[in-house]
Formats: structure tokens, sequence, C-alpha cells
């Protein structure tokens, strides 16, 4: 009777492929949101108030977000940049670079929070209105803005752990490029037929010896 062959199991690869194709659609995907988020909100107002120039007259004042803090938009960019030099490292280099996308998404969380109750631009602003150096801004009000800044911030953090995790997987354009510039191997010509004279004659034409030699 004889023994039965257990069949080989099934290769790991090809799953292992469509995972580390679907963490770069999802790197991509939260890079790109969380960017356009935190630039977005960048632009819009922050926080507002009215700030007192005469007894009894105020002037309103609004302060956006690159008024209260210029970092979140900064760090975006960094994250951005960040991405694309993952896929153009390798190694150690993509792990520090994955860790830098990581950091610039939390460090945008931090900034967010810190800047969501920040009165200083409004202040700073009231200043130059009433050409005080110190000036009082009242009936405060804070805006929902920093807090999608703090969302963008955190999905560019996501973006920063998934290619912690799945980064080593990924491509690398490095190697894209040395495939398609690895030089070829030239085809050899074969020598002219001597019975045959037009071969002899479209050999000189090319300027190279029929008898074997190098070509001019």
């Amino acid at each position: 009777m004889s023994a039965a062959v257990p069949h080989p199991r099934p290769a790991a690869a090809p799953h292992s492929a469509g995972g580390a194709r679907r963490s770069v659609a999802v790197a991509l995907l939260l890079s790109a949101a969380g960017a356009a988020l935190v630039l977005l909100a960048g632009g819009r107002t922050w926080s507002e108030g009215t700030a007192p120039v005469a007894e009894g007259s105020s002037v309103p004042e609004h302060a956006s977000g690159q008024d209260v803090t210029a970092l979140p938009g900064a760090l975006a960019i960094v994250a951005l940049a960040a991405l694309v030099a993952v896929f153009a490292v390798r190694g150690a280099g993509r792990t520090l670079v994955s860790v830098l996308l990581a950091l610039s998404g939390a460090g945008i969380v931090a900034a967010a929070l810190t800047g969501a109750g920040d009165t200083a631009a409004l202040e700073e602003k009231a200043a130059k209105v009433s050409g005080l150096t110190r000036a009082s801004i009242e009936n405060v009000s804070h805006t929902a803005w920093p807090w999608v800044a703090v969302a963008g911030g955190v999905l560019l953090l996501l973006a920063g752990l998934l290619a912690l995790r799945y980064g080593r997987h990924w491509p690398a354009m490095s190697g894209r490029y040395e495939r398609e510039g690895a030089s070829r191997p030239r085809r050899t010509r074969t020598a002219p037929d001597p019975d045959r004279p037009e071969e002899l004659w479209k050999a000189l034409d090319r300027g190279e010896d029929p008898t074997g030699g190098t070509g001019r």
C-alpha cells in the first residue's frame, strides 16, 4: 500500500503582494485626504472676536489657521514629501522616512489642538488696529476648522503607521528604473556568407569587415 504523498501548500506570495498593493493604496488615500484637509483648514477662520478701538465702538477681527500657527501647513507638505520618499528609498531609509511621515501627522494634531483655543493672533490684530502694544479682544468664538486640521493630522499619522507596518513590501522607484535601464544583451551580428556577394556589399556599406575583422 503506497504512502500518501502530501500536497504542497500554495505559495503565499500572491496574498502578500495583494496586501502590499492594498496598503499602498490606503496610505496614498489617507495622505492625500489628510494633507488636503490640513491645507484647507489652514486658510479658514479659526477664531473671531471684536477689538475695542474707542469708547462704545469695536471692530470685528478674525484669525485664520495660518495666523494662529503655520506649523500644520508646513508639516502637511513635509508629510507628502516623506510619502514620496518612501518609494524612493529602501531598508533603513524607508523606515526613517515612514517615521517622519508619522511624526508629521502627530505634530499637526498637537499644533492644531494647541491653536484651537488660542487668542494670541486675535490680540495681535487688535493691537494693530488700536495702535497699542497690547489690546484686549472681546466676544471671542472659535470655529470647527482647527478640528478639521486635527482630523487631517490623524489621517497622515495613520498613513505613517501603515508605511511602518507594510512599507518594506512596497515597490521602490529605484528598482523599477534599474530594471528598465538595465543593459540588454546585444545581438551579435553574424558574419556575411562569402558565397552571397550581396551580403558582402551590405557589410561594406555598414562599415564592417566582411572577412571578420573590426569595423571602422
